[in-house]
């Protein structure tokens, strides 16, 4: 709000305070005139606030009144490092300026797949492999196939009995059970006409376009189980997907940031190299590092609780036509 916004207000609700006393009193009281915070508007999205909602709510239904977890959890995620990541800055002559005998480009990556609990990260869990291509992100390198083959494998005998596996919503792990059928945008129109003449032909009509074919289909087709789901859950554990956008409700991101940051500090622009640091980066990050951004999530998860009900308060308010 600026300053004299502020003044019209006080005006309206109290008494008027001229525009140049109110700047100074401001001043005065320590107060500075900048760019305010906003929430990114993706976060804000109605869908992503649904989203937020019903996994602050499944998580906060996992803690116990001391606000422990009740049932273990479980933080998976898959990232990467290229062989030239390294820090921007050097120390350097003023005379000289920076010049600094690095490479171009970002060279090779690695991508790694792990996951953590709140006693460190899952014993024998961890995969590193070497990407095929140099762009994208690790998303575009990994697959279904691999993906269910390492959560089997590698992620599902070593984690506690019960557990509340924690991830992102990465297109392989939103894959459907086999020959199951939900419409999404880049389903082709002629499969949706297909669907909705077959499971509703009193609805369907020749005249209609994509988007209503996609919409009258998915008010009639049930949703079907994720196919990594229905693995998890034949082992006694349960998934709980992040919502879009809200990297800070996933604790293990801290701990890619303790790997990298080392990863950048040692960096000889070597893959050999690479392979070593990264090692030496997953040793720095203790149960202890774990548990530390366990409650830094867990703070953002209350934080996000409060400030949606306090939104929705001022909407109701605001609604109302209730002032000052």
């Amino acid at each position: 709000m600026s300053v004299r916004g502020l003044s019209r207000w006080l005006a309206e609700c109290y008494e008027e305070v001229p525009v140049a006393t109110l700047g100074r009193a401001l001043v005065r009281m320590g107060f500075v005139y900048g760019k305010s915070v906003t929430k990114s508007a993706l976060r804000e999205r109605d869908e992503v606030v649904v989203a937020r909602r019903e996994y602050l709510r499944n998580k906060l239904a996992n803690r116990d009144s001391l606000g422990r977890a009740i049932r273990p959890e479980v933080y998976l995620d898959e990232s990467y490092v290229n062989v030239n990541h390294s820090n921007p800055r050097t120390w350097y002559f003023a005379e000289e300026g920076p010049w600094v005998r690095k490479p171009s480009g970002k060279g090779p990556r690695l991508i790694v797949v792990d996951a953590i609990t709140s006693d460190g990260w899952v014993p024998r869990a961890r995969l590193v492999f070497q990407a095929k291509r140099r762009t994208g992100d690790y998303h575009g390198q990994m697959n279904y196939d691999n993906f269910r083959r390492w959560f089997t494998d590698s992620l599902l005998p070593n984690i506690p009995a019960s557990a509340l596996i924690v991830m992102d919503n990465a297109p392989y792990h939103n894959v459907y059970v086999e020959g199951a059928f939900y419409p999404t945008s880049s389903t082709k129109k002629a499969e949706l006409a297909s669907w909705l003449r077959e499971h509703d032909p009193a609805v369907f009509d020749e005249s209609m376009i994509k988007a209503e074919l996609l919409v009258a289909c998915r008010q009639r087709c049930p949703k079907p189980d994720y196919a990594i789901d229905r693995l998890a859950a034949s082992e006694g554990h349960s998934i709980l997907r992040t919502p879009q956008y809200h990297p800070e409700l996933q604790p293990i991101e801290e701990c890619w940031g303790v790997v990298k940051n080392h990863c950048a500090l040692q960096c000889d622009f070597t893959i050999a190299g690479l392979r070593e640091h990264l090692v030496q980066g997953f040793d720095k990050v203790t149960a202890e590092t774990c548990q530390a951004a366990i409650k830094d999530a867990y703070s953002e998860e209350e934080r996000y609780w409060k400030e949606d009900m306090d939104d929705e308060n001022d909407a109701v308010v605001e609604a109302a036509g209730i002032s000052c």
